[in-house]
């Protein structure tokens, strides 16, 4: 059963924003730096790790400029798309309008977006998309998002947690959550399926194209 849903039948991306408005700010100005910040290009390891599922409902932590969430779209999930930056869901939302792909757009942050919980079929971050919170929270509302049966991917450049390695000095890795804080919490409830490094597949252009490993953990909510 197909889930894709056409590009008409959801509203545009959504005025307000829903978080703490300094990350907001901070996004906002890293992505109005350059008129496109990432590549355009859906990341290896999701591609690797999904393209053979049955498509349900997905969920996209830190979209950014929607490469990941129209790709997912276009190969029949039905997607919503949270980030923080509202600079970064107008492209979003503009290259998805042009794929022909409707999304559901969520401007906020993870805390605090109010998603129904255990409802989703694939929950997926990519890359520098969750800050790190009091308690765990964030990890726990990303494990927390995850249907009985579903799948969380969780993928990290290699190597950031230990050493700086950004090319971009306002940034730091150690303000995010990384694969090994989320598996340090899984419970019995989870199955590990991957937890590995490996080869990153690199696209051309954009941020983060000087980075050759990926960390990923890919884990299944059992009950």
């Amino acid at each position: 059963m197909s889930h894709h849903i056409p590009a008409e039948s959801l509203p545009p991306y959504p005025d307000g924003y829903v978080g703490d408005p300094a990350v907001r700010d901070e996004w906002d100005n890293r992505y109005s730096e350059r008129r496109q910040l990432w590549s355009g290009q859906p990341n290896g390891a999701l591609v690797e790790e999904v393209a053979d599922l049955s498509p349900g409902r997905a969920l996209d932590v830190g979209c950014g400029e929607g490469a990941d969430a129209i790709w997912l779209a276009l190969a029949g999930w039905d997607v919503t798309g949270l980030e923080v930056s509202g600079v970064a869901l107008a492209r979003a939302a503009g290259h998805a309008r042009d794929a022909g792909v409707g999304v559901r757009w969520v401007h906020a942050g993870l805390t605090e977006a109010a998603l129904p919980p255990a409802s989703f079929d694939l929950v997926s971050a990519q890359y520098p998309a969750l800050l790190r919170t009091p308690g765990s929270t964030a990890e726990h509302a990303l494990l927390g998002a995850v249907t009985p049966g579903g799948l969380l991917l969780l993928v990290h450049h290699a190597g950031m947690d230990e050493n700086h390695s950004s090319q971009d000095n306002a940034f730091d890795p150690a303000d995010y959550v990384w694969p090994s804080m989320v598996a340090a919490l899984l419970g019995d409830d989870w199955r590990v399926e991957v937890n590995e490094e490996r080869p990153r597949v690199v696209p051309e252009g954009g941020a983060g194209a000087h980075h050759a490993a990926d960390v990923v953990l890919r884990a299944r909510r059992l009950r």
